[in-house]
This record gives structure tokens, sequence and C-alpha cells, in this order.
């Protein structure tokens, strides 16, 4: 029989994969920068509207190869509509830099909400891995794995901030070509380090035995 260690250990993998497969896979990650690779400088050197259709069907054309591939098609679904609200927005404000803002915005929401579960002693990361591997909250009784998932929460709040903050600055200053550089290299490989930790912090979580009971459970 494996121990509590190793099994844990396994559902770690198997969440870790799982997360993975929700990003549509490191494919994934970097199928989600084509569009904006394409969108940038066929706006230069043609104009929006080509622009936003050649996006489109840069979208459109991964959807169709992970459909050829039967490869999980959810996220290129989710990826195709996030294009196509992007491609909208970039529409309606007759502007190319429009295209990045609601990626700007969704942003300071996300930071916005786990810094706020930090503040409330219910820290995403924590709620997150507890719905995925079935134990639910029990992990709040403990002052120290609590506080683990705190500091992995606490670096989505620095990626989703860092990613407003700089992108929002080039927003307003009419830089679009850095904004678009800011969007890829503040996208997966921000995401991939702050995944790392979030690993590292559940895995550690994993390795303490449950029962260090606190005082301030019960804040809501």
């Amino acid at each position: 029989m494996p121990s509590s260690s190793e099994a844990n250990d396994v559902e770690v993998a198997e969440a870790e994969q799982t997360l993975l497969e929700q990003l549509g896979g490191l494919s994934g990650l970097i199928y989600s920068t084509l569009p904006v690779l394409v969108f940038v400088p066929v706006n230069s050197f043609a104009n929006l509207t080509v622009a936003i259709w050649s996006s489109l069907g840069i979208a459109a054309a991964i959807l169709g190869w992970r459909l050829f591939r039967h490869e999980p098609i959810q996220p290129a679904i989710s990826g195709f509509l996030g294009v196509g609200l992007c491609a909208f927005i970039a529409h309606r404000t007759g502007e190319a830099k429009g295209f990045f803002l609601f990626g700007i915005y969704a942003s300071l929401v996300y930071a916005g909400a786990f810094a706020l579960s930090i503040l409330f002693r219910w820290p995403l990361v924590g709620v997150i891995w507890g719905a995925l591997n079935g134990h639910g909250t029990a992990w709040r009784a403990d002052r120290r794995i609590r506080k683990l998932y705190d500091l992995a929460t606490a670096v989505w709040v620095v990626v989703f901030g860092a990613r407003y903050l700089v992108q929002s600055q080039l927003y307003d200053t009419d830089h679009t070509g850095w904004l678009a550089a800011a969007r890829i290299a503040m996208g997966w490989p921000l995401t991939a380090i702050a995944l790392a930790v979030t690993v590292w912090a559940v895995r550690r979580a994993g390795h303490l035995p449950l029962g260090k009971k606190t005082d301030d459970t019960s804040v809501v």
C-alpha cells in the first residue's frame, strides 16, 4: 500500500496534468500567442479589418488542427471565443490596441480576486486544489498549510497584477507593438512560473500532517 506521501505525489501529478489539459497543454499555451503574433504585423502592413480577420482565421485554424489531431478542443474553443471578443472590441474601438483591452482588465479582475482570497483567508490556490482532489476545505484548519497556499496565491496576484500594470501603461501610451510583445512575454512564461510555485506549495502542504488548528478558521 502506498504511503500518504506517495499518494499525495500521485494526486499532485494528476492535478498538474489536469491543469495543463485545461490550458491546452504546452502546445496550447504556445498556440495562444499565434493570433497576437499575426494581428500586430498584419495591422501594420494592411489595416485593422484585415488584422481582425487574420487573427480570427488563425484561431479557427488552431481549432481545426486540434479536431484533426483528436486533441482536447475545449481550450481551442475558449481561445477562439477569446480572440473573437478581442477582435470585437478592436472593431468597436476602431483601434488596434483595443484588441488587448479585454486581457488587460481580465488581469486586473483576477489579481483582485486572488488578493481578496488571501485577505479573507480563503487563498484560491487552496480552494481550487481542494476542489480538484476532493479534500474540500479541511486544509484551512492548519496555519502552516494555509500559509503555503497564501504564498502560491500571492504569486498569481503578482503575475496578474504585473500584467495589468505593464500592459495598461503601454495601452495608455499607444505602444501597440510593445503591448503585443508584453502580452506574449508575460503570458505562458509567467504562467509556467506561477504553476511551478503552485505545484511546489501543494507538494509541501501534502507532506505536512493536518492538525494544527487555529482560532481564525471561522473568518469568512
